[in-house]
Formats: structure tokens, C-alpha cells, sequence
């Protein structure tokens, strides 16, 4: 197969192509977008075959100036990084896209696109490599919905497998757990409509547009999760895309991304749910399953895990354990109290309960390292941060 690269080697490098192309393709929240860079952000999403990775070659080529990258040309693209039919099909796919009537749309449909440089854009997800550029939403966000719990498991879920889930995502809610799902049948529905019914957050993670809602059983669920301000639709894929095969194993990341764990309550030896808790560890996160019948088909998967070394779980102390959410109620208090100090809230924003080191929290704040050493400093005096090790921290206790 021919590099790429071959159809350009002859060509001179566009004036682009001659800056330098080190800029950092970690997107993290700065100055709000305009409404004209943020329907470019929109339009390029738009784009099949425009991934996570193409996008963060583009926002790194022309630095974060997705404008210039939509009215860009062949050769440019191409230095870009993008392979060959990639840009001949965005060359294709951009002249039916109207960039400036991408946001309109998304009003009338009650959408919101959230970019990864919004402050709103869940932190968690944002750290992951193949975080979504875009991120579609209908409902409310909350910064409670940090200290976030996945559950998910089989669609053809036992009496047990109902009990179990509804339990522990009662019980997670009560503690102020946000619950993550995937709007699916069985477990996912049991543990929607609990964290509702208990007065809980949930986000629901779809597989394809806001606007159309899979499954058709799920219709009037998704429709409380949003109506009743308790939650949030969430979706990488613009409006007007059906659900996929291919898209079911990309928002099991996204599950994983928003959440500090996954639980696993019922699952078969093949299972979706599986995928989900491989994207968790793959993302640091903690796995947690539910023990089954040995006998049981719909219980193999979960079996495994734990022999696989997946956290057994018999209450949900086991869980609030685990993941030192035993005070979340605190933890929410210190966040809903942020300090009047700009860079104290900025990086308060980038920490959780998982630790980061202070290197990592320079290059995503985009401050000085003097500034960051500092404030982190003061943020520890104040017991709102902190060391766990040798310059990683966290959020207090």
C-alpha cells in the first residue's frame, strides 16, 4: 500500500505546514468559544470518519483554528496527517454542511454541543486519549455528577439481576452517586429508573442521535431523565445518526470515561458490559461485579471478572469503600464552594479522587509552572487539596 503522504511529495508545504506543528492537542477549558468557532467544532463532527484522532491532528496542524481547517485544501489537509480517502471524502461530505446553520439546528432540536474547550465538558472524559471532541447533550449537567458510578450488565436480565441492580443503584443515589448508563434494556433501564425513583442523578450514554432515541421501549425514560432535571442524554453522534454496530463499543468508552467505576451486576460470557469494564481499566478505573449462580449463563461473565481480579461486591459499602466516597457528600459541598481565586478554581476543576501529577496539571491548566506550584500549594494550606505521593494530588477529604 502507498504512504499517503506519496501524493504531496512533490508539492510545496502550505504556509501552515511551515509553522510549527508542536502545539498540544490537549484541549483544556479556556475562553468560551464564539458561536462561529463552535459551529465549526459542530460541522467537522459531522464528518463520517472525522474521529477523535483526525480531530486532534487538525486542532494541532491549525492551531485549534477549526475554520481554517474547514476551508482548507487538498494539500493542506494531507500535511495535516489525514490519510488519502479520509480527506477526499471530507472534501466530498463538507459541500452539503453548512457550518453556520449547524447551531440553529441544535437549538431547535434542544441540544446543546458541548467542545472539549468548555468548561462543562465532563473532566473525567476529557482526560481520556480518545475523548469525543464534541460531546452532544439534552438535560443538565452537574458538577455532582463528578463523583459518578457506570452500571451496566446484560439485556436479558434475571429476576435476581433486577433485584441486585435496582438495590445497589438506590443505594448509590442515596449517597448522591450519579449513575451512568446506556439507556439499554434490562440493567441499564433497572438502574436508570432507580437513581430517578430515589430521588438520584443518572446519565444516560447513547449509541446514536439525541434526536433519535434507541431503544423505542426507552422513549418515555429518556424523556424523564431529561424532564425531570435529574439527568442528562449524552452522545458523541451528531443528530439525524441511527444507532450502529459500531457504535455500541465506542459509548461503552464514554460510560467508562464519565465515571470512577463500573459495576458490572449481571452479565453473560459475551456482553457488552464487558467491553465497558475493559474501556474502565483501560481508563484506570475501578471494576466492580456482582457474584452470580455458578450454573447460571447470564452470571459467566460476571464470574469472571471477579476471577479475572474485578472487586467483589456485596453492599454498596463495598463500592463507597473502594472508591473513598464514603464522606461524597462533603466532597460536593467543597465543590459547590469553590474559592473567589481564578487559578484555585481552575485547578480545583482539573482534580478528583483520582491523583494527578503537578506536570499533568500544568500542561492541561495552560499555566506557568511557578503558578501551578504555587496555588497548588495554597489549595493544600486551605485542606481543599491534598499530596499523595511524590507531586500527585487530590481533592480533600
Amino acid at each position: 500500500m502507498s504512504d499517503p503522504m506519496d501524493d504531496i511529495t512533490a508539492l510545496p508545504a502550505p504556509a501552515s505546514a511551515q509553522a510549527s506543528t508542536s502545539t498540544s492537542s490537549d484541549e483544556s477549558p479556556c475562553d468560551p468559544l464564539s458561536e462561529e468557532e463552535r459551529s465549526y467544532w459542530v460541522a467537522f463532527s459531522r464528518i463520517r470518519g472525522i474521529g477523535p484522532a483526525s480531530f486532534k491532528k487538525l486542532l494541532t496542524f491549525f492551531h485549534g483554528d477549526l475554520a481554517a481547517a474547514w476551508n482548507a485544501g487538498r494539500a493542506e489537509l494531507l500535511y495535516a496527517g489525514l490519510h488519502t480517502r479520509l480527506v477526499e471524502s471530507l472534501l466530498r461530505q463538507r459541500t452539503s454542511i453548512a457550518p453556520e446553520e449547524e447551531l440553529a439546528r441544535l437549538q431547535r432540536l434542544d441540544i446543546e454541543a458541548l467542545t472539549l474547550r468548555d468548561q462543562l465538558y465532563p473532566p473525567a472524559l476529557r482526560r481520556l486519549s480518545d475523548a469525543p471532541p464534541v460531546l452532544y447533550v439534552r438535560g443538565q449537567l452537574s458538577p455532582n455528577d463528578r463523583c459518578a458510578l457506570a452500571i451496566v450488565g446484560t439485556r436479558r436480565m434475571s429476576a435476581y439481576g433486577k433485584l441486585v441492580t435496582e438495590h445497589l443503584a438506590t443505594e448509590l443515589a442515596r449517597h448522591r452517586v450519579t449513575i451512568v448508563s446506556g439507556l439499554a434494556v434490562g440493567v441499564d433501564t433497572a438502574a436508570h429508573l432507580a437513581a430517578l425513583t430515589a430521588g438520584g442523578r443518572t446519565i444516560a450514554v447513547l449509541a446514536c442521535g439525541l434526536d433519535v432515541l434507541y431503544p423505542g421501549s426507552n422513549v418515555n425514560l429518556a424523556r424523564r431523565i431529561v424532564s425531570s432535571g435529574q439527568g442528562a442524554l449524552l452522545s458523541e453522534y451528531p443528530p439525524g445518526v441511527y444507532p450502529d454496530s459500531g457504535n455500541f463499543p465506542a459509548r461503552n468508552r464514554i460510560i467508562a470515561g464519565l465515571a470512577l467505576g463500573v459495576l458490572v451486576t449481571e452479565a453473560p460470557q459475551k456482553s457488552g458490559a464487558l467491553i465497558t469494564a475493559r474501556h474502565a481499566l483501560e481508563a484506570g478505573r475501578d471494576v466492580f461485579a456482582v457474584p452470580g449462580n455458578m450454573f447460571s449463563r447470564g452470571s459467566e461473565g460476571v464470574n469472571r471478572l471477579i476471577q479475572d481480579g474485578a472487586h467483589l461486591i456485596i453492599g454498596v459499602q463495598d463500592i463507597l469503600d473502594t472508591l473513598n466516597l464514603f464522606t461524597v457528600s462533603q466532597c460536593l459541598e467543597l465543590q459547590q464552594t469553590l474559592p473567589e481565586d481564578p487559578l484555585e478554581r481552575q485547578l480545583l476543576a482539573l482534580l478528583n479522587h483520582e491523583p494527578r501529577h503537578i506536570d499533568e496539571l500544568i500542561r492541561s491548566s495552560g499555566l506557568p509552572a511557578p503558578s501551578v506550584a504555587a496555588t497548588l500549594l495554597t489549595l493544600e494550606l486551605k485542606g481543599m487539596i491534598k499530596q499523595v505521593g511524590a507531586m500527585y494530588y487530590v481533592l480533600a477529604r
